[in-house]
């Protein structure tokens, strides 16, 4: 009897409990943010990796999610488009008056699309569907009744077929009070720019979005976000008066970098998980290292520059900044960056590394000289064959070379500013009237050398990179400089530039003020998915013995399935320059 009393008694008892304890489940995984049921779930079943007592979680609100985190959280509808803009928005809020990344912003208009993106479908959803991505504003922009290319930043949510959040500003005059800050914007508003009517959208947002212009410009209806680069991406200083006042966000008694410094800047400071920038000499690459974030500028002309104001065709290059390498491939795999071959794992201890110091190398600091010493004893001891290699002899000296950069690019940089020079050249900065003058007083001749010197060395880097999984060389002189007035110099970067050759900054090192110092990465054209690949496995040691902590601090590497824990009230509302030995010349970032 005692028995049959024991089973029916468990039996009730699970009933009871048992049914109480399934719709609390069925409850809690229903809420849209904070779900740790979900994680529970998926840690108890036969799949499953670690129990939910050992289960490492990571606190963090959704600014400080990676791009693929979004994306993930978006997909499962634990976040929503919404709930992610309102976060990003109180960052900003919260940060503003510090970094100085944006000179406009309408956050009524970003909540009203992040709304519109909830609504589409999800078998219409595309790879980037929520994320946030800023843009470096040289690029052509639809707006309402005017058009004009804003030397600024845009922020924009996209999605399979739109970029719903990209917009300009209204037309204004060269210098304009924004905000409530009263802080003075020095970027060029020329009157040239403001036309009666719209322009079509840049080819490369057509390439992000993977939709047709006319789609695009459909969604493009009113002004939401504008944040800072230098003027045409030419001149070099920042501060009241001279330029960008964006700081940077480790320092804001130094700068960011230039000219992609409101790029670098909103994502190491959380604002956006990735962006789109443009490099002439360093513009990417140096900013990247300032401010201690990933960056890629692929090979040149992989993504079409279509849209953009060009400064020097030989050497413009689109590309992107991101806090992990994982969100710098999944911004590759959307722009279509592909190598003839797909690339290969390679254990560490069969992966071979030239480390160039290049004719450059009296310009390193102690940062970038430590920096360089310390990732090849990192790499050897993981195994990795590090081999130290000079320069090829067909180069030159130092001073042969940078003439050679610098006739064929401003020599193109003439031909690209002549309009603007023509029709208002007194809304121009003096470096870019001095380019269009020919102040430095290259010929014809010079500049028709110096492009067949490049033309001719490229395939031999192209050579000796396939003969390495990577080429490690220095990113920057040293820490970003003091006070915003200097953004920093190109010399490291430039001539990789004019190879053609793509190249990741791996932030995994600091100077003697704690400030970040990041390598670059070279691969041979059109080998930019072997260098996200090496980079990722490289990364993993360097990131993890450089002494650099990224913002997302999991060693450049953000597993897609890493559990994520949401916290935090989603529901309140907030309201590139080259040494230049040519005392006439300008610097070029």
């Amino acid at each position: 009897m005692l028995p049959r009393m024991r089973s029916w008694i468990y039996a009730i008892f699970t009933f009871l409990f048992g049914s109480l304890a399934d719709r609390l489940l069925h409850v809690a995984s229903e809420l849209p943010l904070y779900n740790p049921v979900s994680i529970w779930r998926s840690s108890t079943s036969d799949t499953a990796g670690p129990s939910p007592l050992t289960m490492p979680l990571a606190p963090r609100p959704p600014y400080r999610l990676s791009a693929i985190q979004v994306r993930d959280l978006l997909r499962n509808n634990t976040l929503t488009v919404e709930e992610y803009a309102r976060s990003l928005l109180g960052r900003i809020k919260e940060r503003d008056d510090v970094v100085k990344a944006w000179i406009y912003l309408d956050p009524a208009y970003v909540l009203r699309q992040a709304q519109a993106l909830d609504q589409v479908p999800h078998d219409q959803r595309g790879p980037l569907h929520g994320v946030a991505i800023a843009i470096k504003d040289v690029m052509n922009t639809k707006g309402t009744g005017h058009s004009a290319i804003h030397l600024g930043l845009c922020i924009a949510i996209c999605h399979c077929s739109r970029v719903l959040m990209l917009q300009i500003c209204p037309p204004s005059s060269a210098l304009r009070c924004t905000k409530d800050t009263g802080r003075v914007l020095t970027h060029l508003r020329l009157p040239f720019y403001e036309l009666p009517g719209p322009l079509s959208l840049v080819c490369l947002l057509t390439s992000l979005s993977g939709c047709t212009s006319s789609v695009i410009s459909s969604n493009l209806e009113h002004p939401i976000g504008k944040t800072t680069t230098t003027e045409f991406t030419v001149t070099n200083s920042g501060g009241a008066g001279s330029g960008p006042e964006t700081t940077n966000p480790h320092d804001p008694n130094r700068t960011p970098g230039g000219s992609s410094c409101g790029s670098a800047a909103a994502v190491a400071d959380y604002q956006v998980p990735i962006s789109l920038g443009a490099q002439t000499g360093g513009s990417i690459i140096r900013p990247a290292s300032f401010t201690g974030v990933f960056a890629l500028k692929p090979t040149h002309n992989s993504i079409s520059p279509e849209g953009q104001k060009t400064f020097s065709p030989n050497f413009d290059t689109v590309g992107f900044f991101a806090r992990t390498i994982e969100d710098l491939q999944l911004v590759a795999d959307v722009f279509a960056l592909k190598d003839d071959e797909p690339p290969q794992d390679i254990p560490l201890n069969q992966t071979t590394v030239a480390m160039i110091k290049t004719p450059m190398w009296d310009s390193a600091g102690p940062g970038t000289v430590a920096a360089m010493k310390h990732a090849r004893a990192v790499l050897e001891r993981s195994g990795v064959m590090v081999e130290e290699v000079s320069f090829p002899t067909e180069i030159g000296d130092l001073e042969t070379l940078q003439k050679m950069q610098m006739a064929l690019m401003y020599r193109e940089a003439q031909v690209a500013f002549l309009r603007e020079y023509r029709i208002n050249k007194t809304s121009l900065a003096p470096e870019i009237c001095r380019l269009v003058e020919n102040s430095s007083n290259f010929t014809n001749r010079e500049a028709l050398r110096a492009s067949d010197k490049y033309a001719g060395l490229r395939p031999v880097f192209d050579e000796l990179a396939a003969r390495y999984s990577a080429i490690i060389t220095p990113s920057v002189i040293d820490e970003a400089p003091l006070g915003l007035e200097n953004m920093g110099s190109a010399v490291f970067n430039t001539f990789w530039t004019g190879l053609h050759m793509p190249v990741i900054n791996i932030p995994a090192f600091s100077g003697a003020h704690g400030m970040p110092i990041g390598l670059s990465f070279v691969a041979g054209r059109l080998r930019d998915q072997h260098l996200l690949h090496i980079g990722k496995a490289l990364s993993g040691p360097l990131m993890a013995g450089g002494g650099w902590k990224t913002i997302n601090d999991n060693n450049g590497s953000e597993a897609d399935s890493e559990p994520v824990e949401i916290i935090g009230d989603q529901k309140s509302h907030p309201t590139d320059a080259i040494d230049n030995p040519l005392p006439s010349a300008v610097v070029v970032l």
